[in-house]
């Protein structure tokens, strides 16, 4: 059994070819999945989360994450998300690989938004907001600039500003200007692409404040008290989510069901549907889209296996 730690999960994920890699997974059959979360005992805001997929004789994917908020406070700061991916062979039940969960985590979650983008986003889009500024935002940017390389600019908004300076001045991708901004209102409006990675429980994005043809990409919000975007962005915005399977539990979709102001029925498409064109994605260059990225276990199965693919490549 090979182990395969961050820097090479890093390595050999590359955005491009992982982006195409999910988009050819989504061509497929779902794999069954299960996931179990578990609240720290005697309370606390950190959870233990596990995942499992199984692609009936093909491979089973294990994911096991802590999800700790509070990591980033340290000295010296920790990653907040932490754990190992195990792949097992599909028809023996025997161990493949493992492999580091949070870098997989990084890469499956920004290349999960970056598809998404592919169908949704302006093919013309030239400035990227990123709201949030911990460890997934780079990856949001590498992921995003690499399906819309049209992208000129990049802002960076974070509650801690110094921390969205911080990224700017460390982000370098050639032709792109990657700045920081402090009034978050203000930079709405500028973008045609925004990606919210926080764990943020009050909405940060205005729908009133987006401009025609916005693509809002929502990441965070993966319990139903959480929030990023408000309910102004979902009633302007064609809704679309990467699994079905799920998004019961997302705060920018449950909040306003449960009001009255939207319905499930309501989405228009997952990638699955969309990977196969049995349902379009942006019809219009002015139209509002609105991604929720629900994630899922059957996405760390793809992500793994196109993994183990890369390494059979490289021996």
């Amino acid at each position: 059994m090979k182990f395969v730690d961050a820097d090479t999960v890093h390595r050999l994920l590359d955005y491009p070819g992982l982006v195409e890699g999910l988009r050819a997974a989504h061509k497929g059959v779902s794999p069954r999945s299960d996931a179990s979360v578990m609240d720290e005992p005697n309370g606390g805001d950190n959870k233990f989360v596990s995942l499992v997929a199984w692609a009936t004789r093909e491979v089973i994917a294990v994911k096991l994450v802590g999800v700790f908020p509070s990591n980033l406070a340290l000295q010296p700061p920790q990653p907040s998300v932490q754990g190992l991916v195990a792949v097992f062979d599909g028809k023996t039940g025997a161990p493949v690989l493992a492999a580091d969960g949070a870098a997989l985590t990084f890469r499956k979650t920004a290349a999960d938004s970056a598809l998404g983008a592919s169908f949704l986003a302006r093919e013309d889009a030239e400035v990227l907001l990123v709201v949030g500024a911990g460890g997934l935002a780079p990856h949001v940017i590498l992921a995003h600039t690499s399906v819309r390389p049209s992208i000129k600019r990049v802002l960076i908004w974070n509650r801690t500003a110094a921390r969205a300076e911080a990224l700017a001045r460390e982000m370098q991708i050639e032709g792109v200007l990657i700045s920081a901004v402090r009034d978050l209102d203000a930079a709405i409006p500028e973008a045609d692409v925004i990606s919210c990675v926080t764990m943020s429980t009050e909405p940060l994005v205005k729908g009133a404040l987006l401009k025609p043809g916005a693509h809002v990409d929502l990441i965070g919000a993966y319990l139903p008290t959480m929030r990023e975007a408000d309910d102004e962005t979902i009633r302007r915005g064609r809704v679309f989510v990467d699994t079905r399977a799920g998004m019961e539990g997302a705060g920018d979709l449950f909040q306003p069901v449960q009001r009255g102001l939207f319905a499930w029925a309501d989405v228009q498409a997952d990638h699955f549907e969309l990977c196969t064109t049995a349902r379009a994605g942006r019809e219009d260059l002015n139209e509002i889209t609105v991604f929720k990225n629900v994630g899922g276990g059957h996405l760390d199965l793809f992500t793994a296996r196109h993994l183990g693919e890369r390494l059979r490549q490289i021996v």
